[in-house]
């Protein structure tokens, strides 16, 4: 079986990074900003953002960005990130990769003492809620525009 890993991403894989979005179906994209959009959100925010490339083998297939602060978390959860984007390209979809590179971002929370993990998502369809309430995100009942999410790590 290959290995799900995350990496760095590097000039080497740029383009194949954000080439993925382009693999998601016209309502996926109404759910996730782009790849490019997110790296260069990275950069302008270095030292708050941490994107990696969802690596199958040698292979990307995914893009994930936590922000590890956000103001709107409130302060008896901290410490917490922030899962700011997350996507796996279509192709690699509904075959267990999102589940196992989440299972990679709650491994790093663990390592680093983080309380939470937060998210949020859009709710004009039923995914990505759904897929996040299966994997143990409950609803904070909180909107912001968008429907905020939240994951007990279990330290």
């Amino acid at each position: 079986m290959n290995l799900l890993r995350l990496k760095r991403v590097t000039d080497k894989y740029f383009d194949d990074i954000v080439k993925l979005s382009d693999t998601l179906t016209e309502y996926q994209k109404t759910c996730v900003a782009p790849n490019m959009r997110s790296l260069a959100q990275a950069y302008v925010n270095k030292k708050r953002a941490w994107p990696r490339a969802v690596f199958l083998g040698n292979k990307p297939i995914g893009f994930v960005m936590l922000a590890l602060w956000d103001e709107d978390i409130p302060k008896e959860d901290l410490p917490a990130y922030y899962l700011w984007r997350f996507m796996i390209a279509n192709p690699y979809q509904q075959k267990g990769y999102g589940t196992r590179a989440l299972d990679l971002i709650k491994e790093k929370c663990k390592n680093e003492h983080i309380r939470y993990l937060y998210t949020s998502c859009e709710m004009h369809g039923e995914q990505p809620y759904q897929f996040y309430m299966k994997y143990g995100f409950v609803d904070t009942g909180r909107n912001d525009g968008e429907q905020i999410l939240k994951l007990k790590i279990e330290v």
